[in-house]
């Protein structure tokens, strides 16, 4: 008479085992689900920032014919594309995030910036036209300083430079940027100022070392400005400021600092040797 009482209690337990698994089932595919996420997310930044662009742009494509309408892939994209050196293809890319009902006003920045990259700037300046003045970033200001540069808008371009400067804890790249405008408009002197601060953010920045060079040549200083440098920058920064001094007319000087720039390199300094040998072919004609 106990065995039906004892059937129920069995099922009624199975039930309960069954319900218990299943839960247990979904909680599974949840906590593997949440797993892949994370380790998408952390491959993803992976290949945007240290993988070979070439391999991430094919990851990326990939990704995004399986998976279409994630705008998260579309920015990993094109930011690879750029990465790869290919603005273009980028751009085509942004402008599908820009599309996109997720998009944000950051995504048009980069559109603009890719546009820049490929040098179609009145389609640059027209994206950030459109940006919301409220959306103060640091690379929307350097592209608004870029874009002003280009039209020859000083005073708009020193603005926007000054704040993109103080939008970033790594301001030597916008430094040195605003410190070429002031020296293709003729100011050398600013410029050297702003190529020295560039430098006292990031000592390594060649770039910067060699146009405080070049300004500081501009103003007829042939002496090398008191930087952090190697024996083989050493050089190349003498051969820099040698071709400036022949180019001003100063032959003399600049005949003077190619030997100190082919002596100096701990190697055979060809380009530094042509130049002397062209200088003293034309000195003798």
């Amino acid at each position: 008479m106990r065995h039906p009482a004892f059937v129920v209690l069995c099922l009624g337990g199975a039930v309960a085992l069954s319900a218990c698994q299943k839960s247990s089932d979904a909680q599974v595919q949840r906590a593997l689900k949440d797993v892949n996420v994370i380790d998408e997310t952390n491959l993803n930044d992976v290949m945007m920032t240290v993988a070979d662009p070439n391999e991430a742009v094919a990851y990326f494509t990939r990704a995004l014919q399986q998976n279409p309408d994630r705008i998260d892939l579309m920015r990993g994209l094109a930011r690879s594309l750029t990465r790869a050196q290919k603005p273009t293809e980028a751009a085509q890319v942004w402008r599908q995030a820009v599309a996109h009902k997720d998009a944000t006003p950051e995504d048009r920045v980069m559109l603009a910036d890719a546009l820049i990259r490929s040098n179609q700037w009145p389609e640059a300046k027209a994206e950030l036209n459109q940006i919301p003045p409220t959306h103060e970033t640091f690379d929307r200001y350097r592209l608004e300083a870029m874009i002003a540069d280009s039209d020859k808008n000083w005073k708009k371009a020193d603005s926007f430079y000054e704040t993109a400067a103080g939008l970033t804890t790594t301001p030597a790249g916008v430094l040195n940027n605003w410190g070429f405008s002031k020296l293709t408009r003729g100011d050398a002197a600013g410029a050297e100022k702003l190529f020295t601060e560039a430098l006292t953010y990031d000592p390594n920045l060649f770039t910067a070392k060699n146009n405080l060079v070049l300004a500081r040549a501009a103003q007829r200083k042939y002496d090398l400005p008191v930087v952090r440098m190697t024996q083989v920058e050493r050089a190349e920064l003498l051969y820099s400021m040698a071709l400036a001094a022949i180019k001003q007319g100063d032959v003399s000087v600049g005949k003077s600092l190619l030997n100190q720039a082919i002596e100096t390199h701990p190697q055979h300094f060809e380009a530094a040797v042509r130049s002397l040998q062209a200088l003293d072919a034309n000195v003798k004609t």
